[in-house]
């Protein structure tokens, strides 16, 4: 709903007020239907719309599952264009939440906050989220790149935490009413201090439970049973976060994904050889962009990127955001965005197939 008024002034047209307040033209003109922007007179009522006073999502602090929940609704009603849906529920039962951005037919995805004390990568993605759905509503570009071309051209599905029980675990730590309480003490040493575990909340890990090549990995880690990190399961896709997300990207037709972890600075781009012909030329301008080093892996399998790589043969990304020790603080977090915005944005570009380099 509208809160104020404007009055027309001499010499005023709607494109003056709408930049008197900050609105994009369109935006202004569909808070006034009855206004014919021809015939302004002086002394007539322009309806200023509402709009969030500040920025949504807030990235100065910790961010869990609740902080997410709440900035997704109050994204829905500041930009209701953008269409929000689940891919399923975790362990605990939380809904695991997705963001579709776009008109387009070329689908690109997104995902963070697979280990739980990644959490800042789903920070990352909402401040994503926010800035570009902003740049697109007021005809904007972000970060020198036209939004509104992109958000025609390809449809980005956004799912910001794909472990939200670990992530509140993290943050948090569990009650002793959980039915969760005593499984996970025990496996955390009976520690309360819960900011090294990456699993879910029964103890796997979910970027080792992709079947790509699971039994190596399995091997390779040598863990024996479920706990704070890199045991990934009894088999692949036992666990409802890895089922959801397997079935979703199943559902879709992506062209691009990208997984974000941290840390490392670095974007792996290769799995045993099944990666398409331009890979190699398309992670060389992510890294352009970004400043993060191409690297191609060896001795790594089961992971997100890997599975999507084998089953399609398209271009898949793991991006090691930021640098240090996990949890990385947030006081990195506005360099970690800065440095990987354009990278977001290229990634689009490369999915929505217009760019004859790729």
């Amino acid at each position: 709903m509208s809160s104020r008024r404007h009055l027309v002034q001499a010499g005023e047209t709607l494109a003056v007020i709408a930049g008197r307040y900050n609105l994009a033209l369109a935006e202004l003109t569909a808070a006034n239907p009855g206004i014919d922007p021809r015939r302004l007179r002086i002394g007539q009522a322009v309806m200023i719309p509402d709009r969030p006073a500040e920025a949504v999502v807030k990235t100065t602090g910790k961010y869990g599952y609740a902080e997410m929940v709440r900035d997704l609704d109050a994204l829905k009603a500041a930009y209701p264009f953008l269409i929000m849906d689940s891919i399923g529920h975790s362990a605990a039962g939380r809904t695991i939440p997705v963001v579709r951005l776009g008109t387009g037919d070329k689908e690109v995805h997104y995902n963070g906050a697979f280990h739980a004390n990644e959490w800042i990568t789903g920070l990352l993605l909402m401040k994503f989220i926010e800035d570009y759905a902003s740049a697109y509503h007021r005809g904007q570009p972000l970060a020198n790149r036209d939004v509104r071309e992109l958000f025609e051209q390809t449809s980005l599905y956004v799912v910001p935490m794909v472990n939200p029980d670990g992530v509140e675990l993290v943050h948090h730590g569990l009650e002793p009413g959980d039915p969760h309480y005593e499984q996970v003490y025990r496996l955390n040493q009976g520690s309360s201090d819960f900011s090294q575990w990456k699993a879910n909340i029964r103890g796997i890990d979910l970027n080792d439970q992709f079947p790509a090549h699971w039994e190596e990995e399995r091997n390779r880690r040598s863990v024996a049973g479920p706990g704070p990190r890199d045991f990934g399961g009894a088999a692949p896709l036992t666990e409802p976060e890895a089922i959801a997300i397997e079935a979703f990207t199943r559902s879709r037709d992506f062209q691009l994904v990208m997984a974000f972890h941290t840390q490392a600075q670095e974007i792996y781009w290769n799995y045993r050889d099944l990666e398409p012909a331009g890979a190699e030329a398309v992670v060389q301008r992510l890294a352009q962009v970004s400043g993060y080093v191409p690297v191609k892996l060896t001795g790594s399998d089961a992971g997100y990127k890997d599975w999507f790589i084998q089953e399609y043969r398209r271009l898949g990304f793991t991006i090691e955001a930021g640098i240090g020790v996990n949890p990385l603080p947030i006081e990195q977090f506005d360099t970690i965005y800065a440095d990987l915005i354009g990278l977001m944005l290229e990634g689009l570009a490369i999915g929505s197939g217009k760019d004859s380099a790729y």
